[in-house]
């Protein structure tokens, strides 16, 4: 049952160009994993969305959908950010109510939102992005996410990509977050990876994520895109209520 959920959450989340550390933390949670402690869970969970996201760039960049000066500011200064987050742990509730709070918001926003209206939008010439991919990156080494799941939604309101551009942007920003936070976490002497466990996982979600990133990046039309990204949106948010309760 874990494994087929997990084979779900990368193909969904891959669609959308992200790697899917939120569902997988909830799929852990849930199961006899959950008991291991935040610091062991975000560690494998890195270990998953690098794969998985990395797919996904790989289908959105060969699509044609990656604008590399889109992406550039984010992830130079979201690299450290993720690193020091990684090293540090948080436990609180209020936190994560806020966030699924948060993220139930720009499901709503998106959704009722003229994404065509502002999708062309100029890239701005001020420090906002680097603003962005900071906080960003610290607080997804801080939890143990990528980060696509605020990064995408910030992009979209913007107006500074459509939702491919947002996904393949969103895929590299993953990817990088994830590796600097696994850094991290081995910088502060806590790495603790079980590559037989691993093992098992990367084949499954690398199989989901290959299915889903092809179909988004692909086949699926911009709307079906966004209504997926809600959809990923959501469950993030349930994730975190999930842990409350």
């Amino acid at each position: 049952m874990l494994l087929g959920g997990l084979l779900i959450i990368s193909a969904l989340y891959s669609s959308v160009g992200h790697g899917g550390a939120s569902g997988y933390l909830a799929l852990l949670s849930l199961s006899s994993y959950g008991i291991m402690s935040s610091i062991w869970l975000k560690q494998h969970v890195w270990v998953m969305n690098m794969v998985v996201a990395s797919i996904a760039f790989f289908h959105y960049s060969r699509n044609g959908h990656h604008n590399f000066k889109l992406t550039m500011p984010f992830i130079v200064a979201s690299i450290p950010m993720a690193l020091i987050g990684g090293m540090l742990t948080i436990n609180g509730d209020l936190y994560d109510l806020l966030l699924s709070l948060t993220l139930v918001w720009a499901s709503y926003k998106i959704v009722n939102f003229n994404l065509d209206k502002v999708a062309n939008n100029p890239l701005p010439k001020t420090i906002e992005p680097y603003f962005w991919g900071g906080g960003i990156g610290f607080f997804s080494g801080l939890i143990g996410v990528g980060g696509g799941i605020f990064l995408s939604p910030i992009l979209l309101l913007k107006g500074w990509g459509n939702v491919k551009t947002v996904a393949a942007t969103a895929a590299l920003f993953i990817f990088v977050n994830s590796a600097s936070g696994l850094m991290g976490t081995a910088i502060s002497g806590n790495l603790d990876l079980d590559f037989s466990l691993l093992g098992m996982f990367l084949i499954t979600i690398a199989l989901g994520g290959y299915i889903g990133s092809r179909y988004g990046a692909k086949q699926a039309s911009k709307s079906v895109v966004r209504g997926l990204l809600v959809v990923v949106l959501v469950i993030a948010a349930a994730k975190r209520v999930i842990m409350l309760i």
